[in-house]
């Protein structure tokens, strides 16, 4: 997300939203969307990953907790630092996750490769796809898991509605229904092929990319 968005998006994904994202974890884990892409990961024991916009953490948690060796979030929201914290602390987990709070495109060049890189509802929320999902792509040792909208014509109708919504109250944040092809694209020029694509109803879609 460019610097000029940050504040607004820091706005949306708030504390309180923080707060609520961990009571759900606690409560029922990692759930939907976020279960299949930790599905779609495959054997992780032993293997590093990185999260970019993972909130709270709880896919890396998930990850950790089926064998994976460490973790690296980098969230554009400070607001979910704390939130953060306590699940590390309340989970053990503290000492294997590293937490990075800017943006990732930004700073992807001070961020070592990982053998799983993990972008869940991320794209949705990035202009610029190719750098984006280039940056990740280009960390990505062993798989990349996305999460992004399905090209459907009510969902860019849906998308194009709510950035009015935001246009006309004054925030910059946007949303974005990427094409598949510039997905594929981008993740192709690091080396990396569609392995498994699952859909989520009628609005979400999960690709596992893998070299």
């Amino acid at each position: 997300m460019p610097g000029c968005c940050a504040r607004d998006y820091e706005r949306l994904f708030s504390g309180k939203a923080a707060e609520r994202d961990a009571r759900r974890f606690r409560k029922h884990g990692v759930r939907g969307s976020a279960r299949t892409l930790v599905e779609l990961a495959g054997d992780v024991r032993g293997a590093t990953v990185l999260e970019v916009g993972g909130g709270v953490g709880g896919i890396e948690l998930t990850l950790l907790a089926a064998g994976a060796s460490r973790a690296t979030s980098m969230e554009l929201s400070s607001a979910y630092e704390q939130s953060a914290d306590e699940l590390l602390a309340e989970y053990g987990l503290a000492g294997r996750v590293r937490r990075r709070v800017g943006d990732f495109v930004a700073e992807a060049h001070e961020i070592e490769p990982h053998d799983v890189v993990v972008l869940h509802r991320v794209v949705c929320c990035y202009p610029d796809v190719d750098a984006l999902v280039g940056a990740a792509g280009e960390r990505a040792r062993g798989r990349l898991l996305l999460t992004y909208p399905q090209q459907r014509a009510f969902v860019r109708l849906g998308a194009a509605a709510a950035n009015l919504v935001f246009r006309l109250s004054g925030s910059t944040f946007r949303l974005y229904v990427h094409p598949r092809s510039r997905i594929d694209t981008a993740a192709g020029r690091h080396g990396l092929a569609p392995a498994a694509t699952v859909r989520h109803g009628l609005l979400w879609e999960s690709t596992a990319f893998a070299r």
